[in-house]
């Protein structure tokens, strides 16, 4: 199916795109308070996003503490609309 995409597709992947896509850019900790999961959760699916080209990262001083911000990358908003338009042809809207 054109646009379907499996890396996307899991559950808490899908996810983080979906707040990556609206907000722009996040901050891990806000991501992982979004989506309820660890910071290891977070983190292993960041990973594989990441690997895949759709994610990126920086890191940044904030309140004295290193923070890291996420974003989507020009390919990775691409391939999570393609997616989200391959989902609503499957089911029909």
């Amino acid at each position: 199916m054109s646009g379907f995409n499996a890396t996307i597709h899991a559950p808490n992947r899908l996810r983080i795109c979906a707040v990556l896509d609206t907000a722009g850019e996040a901050e891990f900790a806000v991501v992982q308070e979004q989506l309820d999961v660890s910071a290891s959760v977070l983190s292993k699916h960041v990973t594989v996003l990441m690997d895949a080209g759709y994610i990126e990262q920086r890191k940044a001083v904030r309140d004295t503490r290193q923070r890291v911000w996420l974003k989507l990358t020009r390919q990775g908003r691409a391939a999570y609309r393609a997616h989200i338009d391959a989902l609503r042809a499957i089911v029909g809207t």
